[in-house]
């Protein structure tokens, strides 16, 4: 792994999760470079392995088994995982820009961001037919085919345009998958036609002649049409045109031809070739910029022109590894030349395989299960990863080679540091951080970082009353603008809770040392995240620290505006027997992260869990105010058990709660099942000594959900039973969608547990 105690001195950017990327990260993972820092940016927690896409759909591998999960292997490889996508490249200033998020800064790059189908080169086919990639969008699109057969079985043409390799072989596995769900539903497969289109004269015009004969035989005996010298010049909702003038009638035509690179490439100045590839050199650096790589099907080697193919992408990876840590010490790369044949084994559909290298061919079952091995044992290098050992304190010394001010800076980055104010970061880079950064402004703050001064000065309208709050915790995630985003998140929800508008936040940051440019992005990135936040809920950032340590961490001390008038205030107590306990975030985020850190969770329970925790309160908590909840807090570390209870005591009610109610993150259970738990977790279990009969519950799955630590948390609140339902159907127009009912409050009995669990 990373040592996190090794300032970092470069970094390395990867644009796209393609096969060259995946094959970097677990070389990096396990022979890290200290002082080299790798992010990931990709618009996909799971890349899918191309070889195994045509299985997917036939249906003998389910989704797990195609797709490489992207947040767990950069975890494991000590990479940052930046899930957006990348727009276009600044390469004077060195930064990659994203769609949504700040430009990300890089000393070398690389991009692996396969190729794209040029629908657009045909009339209406963007609108009406579906591309292969990006693979997420054809995915959807094929489980909605499959749905709309087996709900709605009865005639259906299917066209596909593209005669090669991966056009023939897709088709044929839909031809496979779809007739069989027909006849397991009891109507007649024949029912289902389909047809391939190629504007070649063959099938796989790049294969063998006797490969292109026997996938000629498979068509004509499944009963596809194929036509040849066809090009497909136009679609609509009706069908396809092509360029004889004939129209073909089609209720379904997927687009699997005509690659091309990403538009954004031709604004970069790298040189491309005649299809929008980026040109390459042997050593896989852009013909135009050394600092820039490329690799896959995005690439376009120069001197050794090659079909786009994924064995020359997963054959690139250990160079591009090698050469993107060569460029950084100072050495010459080393010149790559990729095979000039490659065995090739394309499935049929049904378990079945042609073996395509040169001028050979062969196929039969004994081929598609030695295609299946190896495909099985290349995703298994990606996800049965190994376990790793911790780094020592200090690690192995850096080999980046640094001169000047830079040689200055990373002496001193790794040399004893100053405590007091002397830890505090350089005021140059403090300020060129935040000078770019619009915090909103209001009318009641006099003196705030539009002037700054020794301190802020903010006027306290005339019948408000002033709310406080702080928190402050450590970076759980590994990018510093979405933990950014859920550090103020957190913080705001505590104002939120008791019904109070945001008016001004207070920033304390700690910042790992190192370059004081790596430092000042870290800064800018980290701010920039709890802008979007503090700005969308009209809290203007008005100061703050930012000083050296150990690990990323941050927080804010927030100031509140409330009505001064008896009633408004929502508190923890004025819980009423006969109230309904609503919760509007699912439960989970200690668990999932602490599996997250021991590689043990699935990126996509990342997403949902990250995505919760970015969502606001302040809509939950005027909707609660609105419906008249008698009391109300958020959920953080003390768990959803820890913060009824302090909701009980003051009001001198009990509650029960139902464990089947409780809306929770996907892959929680799993995570807890596992034994997986927060830290702060045995502190929390200390209370059930406030759970009636708890023995009786112990079992139960969700059981240790209830104590589970949380992060900017969902809103506790008690409604009058009358509201609930109202109020919950308005909660989830507002966009909180897992809001539930999870219990009601009772009359304070005779039991010393003020708390019920039922199943």
């Amino acid at each position: 792994m990373q040592d996190s105690t090794q300032p970092v001195l470069r970094d390395i950017i990867l644009v796209g999760g393609g096969h060259s990327h995946v094959g970097v990260l677990r070389r990096f993972g396990m022979k890290p470079v200290p002082g080299v820092r790798l992010t990931l940016i990709c618009r996909d927690t799971h890349t899918p392995y191309s070889g195994m896409l045509p299985g997917y759909v036939a249906g003998h591998y389910s989704y797990d088994d195609v797709h490489i999960d992207l947040r767990r292997l950069a975890e494991f490889a000590g990479a940052r995982f930046f899930r957006t996508e990348a727009t276009g490249v600044d390469r004077e200033g060195h930064r990659v820009l994203c769609s949504d998020r700040p430009a990300v800064p890089y000393d070398r790059l690389s991009i692996n961001i396969g190729s794209t189908p040029r629908v657009a080169d045909a009339g209406g086919a963007a609108d009406h037919a579906v591309a292969v990639k990006p693979i997420h969008r054809f995915n959807d699109r094929w489980l909605a085919l499959l749905e709309r057969v087996r709900t709605n079985p009865g005639p259906m043409r299917i066209a596909v345009v593209g005669g090669g390799a991966g056009g023939v072989e897709l088709l044929l596995a839909m031809h496979h998958r779809l007739r069989n769900e027909l006849q397991a539903l009891g109507y007649d497969p024949d029912l289902l036609a389909f047809t391939l289109f190629t504007r070649g004269g063959s099938v796989l015009p790049t294969h063998a002649p006797n490969v292109r004969e026997r996938f000629a035989r498979v068509l004509a005996e499944r009963g596809i049409a194929v036509h040849c010298n066809a090009e497909v010049t136009g679609v609509d909702a009706t069908g396809l045109s092509t360029l004889d003038g004939q129209h073909h009638a089609a209720d379904e035509v997927v687009w699997v031809t005509r690659a091309g690179g990403a538009d954004w490439l031709r604004d970069t100045g790298l040189a491309l070739d005649d299809s929008g590839f980026i040109q390459v050199t042997d050593t896989l650096q852009t013909v135009t910029d050394p600092d820039i790589f490329a690799a896959g099907d995005v690439a376009s080697m120069v001197n050794h022109p090659r079909e786009k193919a994924g064995v020359f992408a997963v054959r690139q990876g250990p160079p591009l590894a090698r050469n993107l840590r060569l460029s950084l010490v100072d050495r010459e790369p080393i010149p790559y030349r990729p095979q000039r044949h490659w065995l090739a084994l394309i499935s049929t559909g049904d378990q079945y395989a042609v073996a395509s290298r040169g001028p050979f061919g062969a196929e039969g079952r004994a081929l598609w299960r030695y295609k299946d091995w190896i495909d099985r044992r290349f995703m298994a290098r990606f996800n049965d990863l190994p376990a790793m050992e911790e780094s020592g304190s200090t690690g192995p010394r850096s080999r980046v080679p640094l001169e000047g001010e830079e040689a200055r800076q990373a002496i001193s980055a790794v040399a004893m540091r100053c405590g007091g104010c002397g830890a505090k970061v350089g005021a140059s880079t403090l300020s060129n951080a935040l000078g770019a950064l619009q915090p909103v402004e209001r009318e009641d703050v006099l003196i705030g970082l539009h002037a700054p001064d020794d301190a802020a000065v903010v006027r306290v309208p005339p019948g408000k009353a002033m709310v406080h709050t702080v928190d402050f915790f450590r970076a759980f995630v590994d990018d510093p603008y979405v933990f950014g985003q859920v550090a103020a998140n957190h913080a705001l929800g505590d104002i939120f809770a008791m019904g109070a508008e945001a008016q001004t936040a207070t920033a304390i940051a700690t910042v790992p040392q190192g370059l004081e440019a790596k430092v000042e992005d870290t800064v800018y990135q980290l701010m920039a995240g709890a802008l979007d936040i503090l700005n969308d809920a009209g809290c203007a950032l008005v100061g703050g620290h930012t000083g050296e340590g150990r690990e990323l961490a941050l927080g804010f001390a927030i100031n509140g505006l409330i009505d001064d008038e008896p009633g408004r205030i929502m508190r923890k107590g004025g819980m009423q027997a006969g109230d309904v306990l609503v919760l509007t975030k699912p439960i989970g985020t200690g668990t999932l992260f602490a599996a997250h850190a021991r590689l043990a969770t699935r990126g996509q329970w990342i997403d949902e869990a990250l995505q919760s925790m970015r969502h606001s309160n302040r809509l939950a908590a005027e909707c609660l105010h609105r419906r008249g909840a008698n009391a109300c807090t958020d959920l953080t570390g003390f768990g959803l058990l820890g913060h009824l209870v302090e909701m009980t005591r003051p009001s001198a009610v009990d509650a029960t709660l139902e464990l089947s109610a409780l809306p929770v993150l996907e892959g929680a259970e799993e995570t807890v099942a596992a034994g997986i738990l927060s830290s702060l977790q045995p502190a929390n279990v200390r209370l059930r000594r406030a759970i009636r009969h708890a023995e009786a519950m112990t079992d139960h799955p969700r059981y240790p959900l209830v104590f589970d630590p949380q992060t900017a948390g969902g809103l506790l609140a008690s409604i009058p039973a009358d509201q609930a339902e109202a109020c919950v159907s308005e909660l989830k127009a507002l966009g909180y969608h897992h809001t539930a009912i999870i219990g009601h409050v009772d009359a304070q009995g005779d039991a010393l547990e003020p708390i019920q669990l039922n199943p």
